[in-house]
């Protein structure tokens, strides 16, 4: 008794490829054939940005109901001396006109404003704390304006 076959099942080389088959397709004599397709792609331009107001480091995106606004407008051709803030905060502005927006803390006591003539002018300021403004004015040399707003005991501002 041997291991394998017989040998009649066996194949040769040439019966396990199988012959090749060729499939012909023709278009139809008489019918047009599709019209290729064409695809365009238009570039947009893009739309010119907004400028957008530039931030300082103190503003803030408070509500107006819980911010304070300093102001200090007018006339100082020799410049001012601007001092901005609370009780416990003191910044330093530039420049008129100014405007300066912080945000409104809980504990201050008061918030101020005072701009210092340095030589003549005519300047006008004015510090805003919930709907409470005041106002003050300076003219001549070397003369201070002054605004400030104080805290109350009912937590009104005066």
């Amino acid at each position: 008794m041997g291991i394998g076959s017989s040998g009649s099942d066996q194949k040769t080389a040439a019966d396990a490829k199988p012959a090749p088959r060729v499939t012909v397709t023709e278009t139809a004599k008489g019918e047009a054939e599709p019209a290729p397709t064409v695809t365009v792609t238009k570039t947009a331009k893009a739309k010119a940005a907004k400028a957008t107001p530039k931030k300082t480091k103190d503003t803030t995106t408070a509500t107006a109901a819980d911010q304070v606004v300093f102001k200090v407008w007018g006339s100082a051709p020799a410049g001012t001396d601007i001092t901005y803030g609370s009780d416990t905060d003191n910044l330093q502005g530039s420049g008129l006109p100014m405007t300066k927006t912080l945000k409104l803390t809980d504990d201050a006591m008061y918030f101020q404003v005072t701009a210092q003539l340095q030589g003549g002018g005519d300047i006008h300021c004015s510090v805003t704390v919930e709907g409470q403004t005041k106002k003050g004015h300076a003219a001549g040399g070397y003369n201070i304006c002054s605004a400030q707003l104080s805290s109350d005991f009912f937590g009104g501002w005066n």
